[in-house]
């Protein structure tokens, strides 16, 4: 409900002292009564020259609503990274094709490939969301960004250990052979710490361009992807396809 007209003191800010400069008893009695209620919103009321209140601007006046975004823009723009993502995604396919004979003489490697790429997806999903929320609210900016950096760093230290640690203890459990197990292990390891580097860096390189740092999230995924494969090949290429893999067999035999 407006206040009773009336003249008030431009000079005044508070209710307090609007109730003080006050000529009028009804408009007095008015902000007497509601001046506890109010309290929080008086310091920011504006008074024009003539005594009037003025409505105080939203500081969010400008704030993009979501709906009242075109349906088909938003469909536009998901579906065009949607598509591109799904292509990108196929190059995964021919990584395994180059490395099928390495596949088909270690199985077991495929049957841990799932848990791989998950883990880089899901690391590097956890970091790119951090920084996503850090640009969103204002907590990550050119002032904090170098000891944010940093500190997803460690993080991604002490994640890759730890997760590399639990695919080790996986792998002992179903008795997979040494060999396969030192790749495996060293195979998330590399997954899990590159997948968090990249998890934060990339919304903030998509800023940098001009692209939505939100679409980060999905793209990390289908990079982990492609990655997480060519990482495992790779590293089951060098275990497994040379004197490596023998040396850690001896190893293996020498303890039994």
């Amino acid at each position: 409900p407006r206040a009773p007209k009336g003249k008030i003191d431009p000079k005044a800010k508070t209710s307090s002292s609007i109730c003080d400069c006050i000529r009028d008893d009804d408009q007095r009695e008015y902000y007497e009564k509601n001046s506890d209620i109010n309290s929080s919103d008086d310091d920011d009321d504006e008074i024009s020259e003539n005594g009037d209140f003025v409505e105080p601007i939203s500081c969010n006046e400008d704030e993009h609503d979501l709906n009242n975004e075109l349906f088909s823009d938003v469909v536009k723009d998901r579906a065009s990274w949607l598509v591109g993502l799904l292509v990108l995604q196929s190059c995964s396919s021919f990584i395994l094709k180059n490395n099928e004979q390495l596949l088909q003489n270690h199985t077991v490697i495929v049957q841990f490939l799932t848990m791989l790429v998950g883990a880089g997806g899901n690391a590097g999903n956890q970091a790119s969301v951090r920084v996503i929320r850090g640009l969103a609210v204002g907590s990550l900016n050119n002032d904090t960004r170098l000891p944010f950096l940093k500190r997803e760093a460690m993080m991604a230290l002490c994640l890759s250990t730890m997760l590399g640690f639990a695919g080790l203890l996986r792998a002992a459990v179903f008795n997979i052979p040494l060999a396969e197990t030192v790749a495996i292990t060293a195979s998330l390891y590399m997954i899990v710490i590159i997948s968090i580097f990249l998890g934060a860096l990339l919304p903030l390189g998509m800023k940098m361009v001009g692209i939505d740092p939100a679409h980060s999230s999905t793209t990390i995924q289908v990079v982990m992807d492609i990655l997480g494969v060519t990482i495992t090949c790779f590293m089951s290429s060098l275990i497994l396809g040379t004197s490596i893999k023998g040396k850690i067999s001896s190893l293996s035999s020498g303890e039994k």
